[in-house]
């Protein structure tokens, strides 16, 4: 008799899996795995998606962390960088990440100061997906020898999730909710 390998067992438990998965009819709507994806040149929160949390009974963190965030100075137009790190509690809607990479990549060209573009990603994500909470936390790479970290957070109306964000925000320092400083640079 032949020994199964672990591909063959992978092969053979994949419609189980695919199963417990999404549908076509889920996926459908979505523009990831387009052969040509379109980025954007200026600011554009349209690009966001969001998708049904298949467990919203569930209490769980979700954490995006985009190492190569870019926006523009809005007086003098050169570049700043960045660490975004989101975190978020979802509800009933889900951030799809494709679309978040191409929502992020449309800062590129945006000319706002760092304390605007945290504010308008937590304040678009919560429109789109309205979570039981989130935070966005920009850790900016220093120039003329100053790094300023914005924290913007959101949180929905049941009492624990106001909570939470009150003692977070009471509590927030740089890298308590991100990443240790000492890692940074």
């Amino acid at each position: 008799m032949a020994k199964k390998t672990p591909e063959k067992n992978i092969r053979q438990a994949m419609p189980v899996a695919k199963n417990l998965g999404r549908s076509v009819k889920e996926l459908k709507n979505f523009k990831l795995g387009e052969s040509h994806t379109e980025y954007p040149s200026t600011y554009s929160p349209e690009t966001l998606e969001a998708f049904d949390n298949k467990h919203p009974q569930n209490t769980a963190w979700t954490t995006f962390v985009c190492t190569e965030f870019t926006s523009l100075c809005p007086k003098t137009g050169q570049p700043d960088f960045a660490k975004i790190f989101i975190n978020y509690i979802a509800d009933k809607k889900m951030v799809e990440s494709k679309s978040l990479k191409l929502y992020l990549f449309s800062f590129r060209n945006h000319g706002d100061f760092h304390e605007d573009c945290v504010q308008k990603m937590c304040n678009d994500l919560s429109n789109l997906i309205q979570p039981h909470y989130i935070e966005v936390i920009g850790e900016f790479t220093p120039r003329g020898g100053i790094a300023i970290f914005p924290f913007a957070s959101n949180a929905g109306s049941n009492k624990k999730f106001q909570d939470l964000k009150d003692n977070r925000f009471m509590n927030y320092a740089p890298g308590k909710y991100s990443m240790e400083l000492a890692r940074l640079y």
